[in-house]
């Protein structure tokens, strides 16, 4: 199995939506999630290949972006952008090449769910 279709394949199998975007801001990767999400759910178009402000085109949202993605690049952290109305928490996360460079981050979304604390973990 060649590499790109390993990852392909890994990031299929994670049960919520993930989109990297590069540098420019263009949308490069989506998911099997995402492409639910974002064409089912959402109604856009095709997005590979297009600007991330696309489907994100109000002044707050494009602002909010470019800010996480300023102060990502300058301390590695990953940014809490906030919970959506499907009860997921949405993160964006820097993604770095071997050199340490930035190389553009993934929007990741994750169940917004308490566990009870468990003795032991």
């Amino acid at each position: 199995m060649h590499t790109q279709a390993m990852l392909e394949n890994i990031l299929d199998s994670f049960a919520y939506p993930i989109v990297f975007v590069d540098n420019d801001f263009v949308v490069r990767l989506m998911n099997r999630y995402a492409k639910y999400y974002y064409h089912q759910e959402r109604g856009y178009g095709e997005l590979l290949g297009k600007s991330v402000f696309d489907c994100h085109d109000y002044p707050a949202s494009s602002e909010k972006i470019k800010t996480a993605y300023a102060k990502m690049k300058k301390d590695g952290k990953d940014y809490f952008v906030g919970v959506n109305v499907r009860n997921q928490r949405v993160y964006m996360q820097g993604v770095r090449n071997a050199e340490g460079e930035m190389i553009g981050f993934i929007e990741r979304f994750e169940l917004n769910v308490q566990l009870p604390y468990q003795k032991g973990y």
